[in-house]
């Protein structure tokens, strides 16, 4: 009995520290629990403050970016507004027939003065003597006579054909562009006879003149149909545009060196005529000089062969004189050496 009240009083014993230990472990767990949900909670505010810093600071960057964008976008949208107003106003200057031939006069007359000299052409010239018609630009070809030849050279731009044969293209409509360049057609015939019957008039310019189109695209579309050929044919026209008209003002150019060459040639030639002339009287007056010598040469040989001879043949006659008295007659022996 007593044993089994030891073993009760143990196992009692051990009950009260085993629920020592079971409090004293879950205080220290609440107290641990307690702590990591403070820590937990700190760092789930320090997380959240910076994500909330990054997420500003990105947001407000992503902001600016697109308000600065924005501002370019509405800046390009003021310039394309301004853009389409002065397109407008071209195409209102455009619509007026003289200044679209302005427009092409200003073009024709810049390219001129980049490839040629000022006394190699010339403005509002009447080429024919005493014609009221003067041709926007001529170029100076050198003639037989004093008087050079002119190369008439007149700018038109049929503006509204060509648009609408543009129009055309864009739509896709082949009846409508076969009709449009039939106008095109009609329009650069009527062009290109106002320009022969008023311009071309040989020897005072040449038997044929230029039609230049300011725009590559129309003589382009020019070329490509045969119109240049037809032109050529019909009324001596030849058509040009911004491109080929500089080449053919190189190529007069080229000309125009060429002649000058041929030119001091001619005067180099006549230099050489006159010297030799001159030297063909320098020869004759040499040949002069050299028989005038030779008659000298001569006469010479005459006086000291013939003279001398005859003096020689007096003096033997003379009778030698004893050298004691010639040196007495002609000085002493002094004098001799000195002599």
């Amino acid at each position: 009995g007593e044993s089994v009240a030891r073993l009760d009083a143990r196992l009692a014993g051990f009950a009260t520290q085993h629920n020592e230990l079971r409090e004293t472990l879950e205080r220290r767990l609440q107290a641990l629990r307690e702590d990591n949900e403070k820590k937990l909670e700190s760092i789930r505010e320090t997380v959240d403050q910076r994500l909330q810093k990054t997420l500003e600071e990105r947001i407000g960057q992503s902001f600016q970016l697109v308000s600065q964008r924005l501002e370019e976008v509405y800046k390009g949208l003021g310039e394309m507004q301004n853009l389409a107003a002065g397109v407008g106003d071209l195409k209102r200057v455009l619509s007026n027939v003289k200044t679209r031939g302005m427009l092409g006069e200003i073009q024709l007359g810049a390219i001129l003065e980049q490839l040629l000299s000022p006394e190699q052409y010339d403005t509002n010239v009447a080429v024919r003597p005493g014609a009221r018609e003067r041709v926007e630009f001529a170029v100076k070809l050198p003639g037989d006579g004093k008087e050079p030849v002119w190369l008439p050279i007149d700018a038109k731009f049929p503006q509204d054909p060509y648009e609408k044969l543009l129009a055309a293209y864009d739509a896709g409509d082949s009846a409508q562009v076969e009709s449009s360049a039939a106008t095109l057609k009609a329009a650069l015939r009527q062009f290109a006879r106002d320009v022969s019957e008023k311009y071309i008039a040989p020897p005072y310019t040449t038997d044929f003149a230029v039609l230049f189109l300011p725009v590559e695209g129309l003589y382009a579309e020019v070329v490509r149909r045969g119109y240049a050929e037809a032109l050529q044919r019909e009324f001596k026209i030849n058509i040009a545009g911004p491109t080929t008209l500089a080449a053919l003002l190189n190529a007069l150019q080229m000309g125009f060196q060429t002649l000058a060459v041929q030119k001091r040639s001619a005067e180099v030639w006549q230099v050489l005529g006159a010297v030799k002339t001159e030297f063909d009287k320098f020869a004759a007056v040499l040949a002069q000089a050299q028989n005038r010598l030779h008659q000298a040469e001569d006469e010479l040989g005459k006086l000291v062969g013939t003279r001398t001879r005859v003096i020689q043949r007096h003096l033997r006659e003379v009778s030698s004189l004893p050298e004691a008295e010639s040196r007495a007659l002609l000085g002493g022996e002094e004098e001799a050496e000195n002599i």
